[in-house]
């Protein structure tokens, strides 16, 4: 509560500690994420997640993800966590950065790199500092390439795609793998292994 409390204050606001590289200025966001509590589908592919979106905050087509200027007093992470707290209101683990993407401002014409990071979502928040003027909507991988209004963005979404589907086949390949091992050590087991009694203890004389 007392965290809730601190986020729903107010974002930040100016630009006098932005960060610029080589005239691009530094933009950092999170991708936010969680897995479907049912999941009708198989676990291996993209339907098995949804991403949280958020509304522009001036009116206009499409939806976004969290994402807004890096400063010169936080750290990328702590950059990428604020804003997706100050505009979609959650909280969670932000993991290994998804990659690096040059665009252009549409409102002011600057030059931006974007850093995006996938978010695993462990806390939505009720109030947050832009809640009265952004929506936000959990929605499928799928639905997400369709509302994105930012070129750059769909394309952080492919490799979040990519790398969940990926981590996903991989675990689920782990655990088959070592339910066959154990499968297959009991059809040896029926096919005439036999399991042994341990041996008795030997007692001194003998020794």
């Amino acid at each position: 509560m007392e965290l809730e409390n601190m986020v729903a204050l107010v974002s930040r606001t100016g630009r006098h500690l932005q960060r610029y590289d080589n005239g691009r200025r530094q933009v950092v966001g999170c991708i936010p994420y969680r897995y479907k509590d049912r999941i009708d589908t198989s676990p291996l592919n993209e339907d098995a997640f949804e991403v949280l979106v958020i509304s522009p905050q001036r009116k206009g087509k499409g939806m976004l993800f969290p994402k807004g200027g890096w400063e010169a007093d936080e750290t990328i992470e702590a950059a990428a966590l604020r804003e997706t707290i100050e505009e979609a209101g959650v909280l969670g683990d932000i993991e290994c950065k998804l990659g690096t993407w040059s665009f252009g401002s549409k409102r002011s014409g600057i030059a931006c790199e974007g850093h995006m990071f996938p978010m695993l979502v462990k806390e939505q928040l009720d109030c947050w500092p832009e809640k009265k003027i952004r929506q936000r909507h959990w929605i499928s991988i799928s639905e997400a390439r369709e509302v994105c209004e930012q070129g750059w963005m769909v394309e952080a979404l492919e490799s979040l795609a990519s790398r969940l589907t990926r981590q996903n086949r991989q675990s689920k390949t782990g655990i088959f793998s070592g339910v066959e091992r154990s499968q297959g050590m009991l059809m040896r087991l029926r096919c005439g292994g036999q399991i042994l009694p341990p041996p008795p203890p030997t007692s001194a004389e003998e020794a």
